[in-house]
């Protein structure tokens, strides 16, 4: 965890009658800051669209408000008696009306704070660019802390470049792309300086800045040790992971190609990245120096922050991730639980009984996806991926978060899961292209007549339209191949953990 130390100050004993609201708690840097904040001993809430989706291991020490910054009605409540509030949401994943939508939430959420008699707002944005070139993307990050200053609500900006960090956005592409390609043809834009900075030192700054008086009501420009070019980027990611890379750089390559490529190499869609490459055009680097007068930091160099990053990989322990309130920016519609007994909701059934506990089985449920794939015809969902990616989907490029576990909202190739219950159920809903929607679902149930377990799998679809009749017609042979194949293949695993459970637990009863 990448956790602040508590400063020390004579205001600490003032922290439990301090209120702070961090919006974007879902998402990648709220999920890390609230361990920061409640370590440092204040008292947090957090503000997101679906409570469901706040399962992280410190959800039961923070109050949770559902509200959206897109619907002003529902702020007055999670900004009520708030002292210092964290703005961290960004609708970059929304689609291309992206800009628009962050300045109708900066504009809401700063006008329920003014009412509230909220003292403060802390905003993380990004470095505005320099350079005659300003990217849409680039723009809107600084467009939303003028919209929140518009409030008259006092604003502490922080603007950073690329952060690194296990699971950022920028950090994962160029993981993937060094990690995938070994040789990679790139535009002018690897040449581009820009100023990345250690995801623990942005957990720093935002933590000390509710700390700091000289923090109040200023811009502050943050970067880490080193200016590098997104090639030299590249190189020290190869050098760290011991790889052979070779960059070729061209003088012209379309964006649309670019983003096509990034799309089908990484799990970043083709709509998220030509916003993002269109930015990588510009130079982002510190020219303000003055977070280092207020802020105790030590900025951490690029390669240090790679290590740490990779650490977190290799550990399986990484807490959050880019896409993890992907869900929550295009949420709509009813969940599967209000939908699966309505007219027209088409069911794919399977049935297996198995003397492994629902405890063996749950835990082989529980890791599918990702690197450990859906245990059958794993070629099969790979094809499935590629066709989702073709037009614009995610694919199964996402993988998972972790290996061993998943967390209401968690990401699962191009499912999300929906809802969870610890050895007894797991309800993905698929966000692959469809004329439909679509949920995967694992009953666990305990057979006590028999022993054993009883696994029930079960493929939801609601289509939209004669389309989305005719495309699960279509696939309904594919199911009939797929489906019993990873039922069986998760019975099998299931059977295979708890015998060599059993072994062990006879062993141990014998040397006893």
């Amino acid at each position: 965890m990448d956790l602040v130390p508590s400063p020390t100050s004579s205001q600490d004993s003032e922290r439990p009658d301090r209120l702070i609201l961090v919006t974007g708690a879902t998402g990648y840097i709220g999920g890390r800051l609230v361990p920061c904040l409640l370590k440092a001993g204040y008292r947090v809430r957090c503000m997101v669209r679906d409570a469901d989706r706040l399962s992280a291991s410190w959800a039961g020490d923070v109050e949770i408000v559902e509200a959206d910054v897109l619907d002003a009605s529902t702020l007055a409540t999670a900004v009520a008696g708030v002292d210092t509030a964290y703005y961290l949401i960004h609708s970059l994943y929304s689609g291309s009306d992206y800009a628009a939508r962050d300045r109708e939430g900066a504009s809401n959420f700063g006008s329920a704070c003014k009412t509230a008699g909220v003292d403060r707002i802390i905003y993380l944005g990004g470095i505005e660019p320099k350079g005659e070139h300003v990217s849409e993307h680039l723009a809107s990050r600084v467009e939303t802390g003028d919209v929140l200053r518009e409030s008259g609500v006092s604003v502490t900006e922080f603007r950073a470049a690329v952060i690194v960090g296990s699971g950022s956005l920028s950090f994962e592409m160029i993981r993937y792309l060094t990690e995938r390609v070994p040789i990679m043809i790139c535009p002018a834009w690897v040449r581009t300086p820009t100023q990345p900075i250690a995801v623990r030192n942005v957990l720093q700054y935002l933590t000390q800045a509710l700390d700091r008086p000289a923090s109040v009501g200023r811009i502050f420009e943050i970067g880490g040790k080193n200016v590098l070019a997104y090639r030299d980027m590249f190189d020290i990611y190869a050098q760290v992971r011991g790889l052979k890379r070779w960059i070729v750089e061209v003088p012209i390559v379309p964006p649309r190609v670019s983003a096509h490529w990034v799309g089908v190499i990484t799990p970043i869609t083709y709509t998220i990245a030509r916003p993002l490459l269109d930015g990588l055009k510009s130079e982002v680097v510190v020219t303000d120096f003055s977070a280092e007068e207020v802020f105790d930091v030590e900025p951490i160099a690029y390669e240090a922050a790679v290590r740490l990053a990779l650490q977190r990989y290799e550990a399986d322990t990484v807490e959050t991730i880019w896409h993890g309130a992907y869900a929550t920016s295009v949420r709509s519609g009813r969940v599967l639980s209000e939908l699966k007994d309505e007219e027209g909701m088409l069911q794919d059934v399977r049935t297996i009984h198995t003397p492994a506990s629902p405890e063996s089985v749950f835990h082989v449920v529980e890791s599918i996806g990702g690197d450990e794939g859906w245990l059958y015809a794993d070629f099969l969902w790979e094809i499935r991926g590629w066709m989702d990616e073709a037009v614009g989907g995610f694919g199964t490029q996402r993988g998972r978060r972790t290996r061993g576990s998943l967390r209401v909202g968690d990401a699962v190739d191009f499912w999300r899961v929906e809802a969870l219950q610890k050895d007894r159920l797991l309800r993905l809903r698929a966000e692959m292209k469809l004329p439909g929607r679509a949920w995967l679902q694992f009953e666990v149930c305990p057979d006590e007549e028999t022993g054993g377990t009883q696994l029930i799998q079960t493929a939801f679809y609601e289509p939209k339209g004669l389309f989305g009749l005719a495309y699960w017609y279509a696939v309904l042979p594919m199911h009939g191949f797929v489906f019993p194949g990873m039922i069986r293949g998760i019975v099998s695993r299931a059977e295979e953990i708890q015998n060599r459970y059993d072994r062990l637990k006879a062993v141990q009863e014998k040397s006893q």
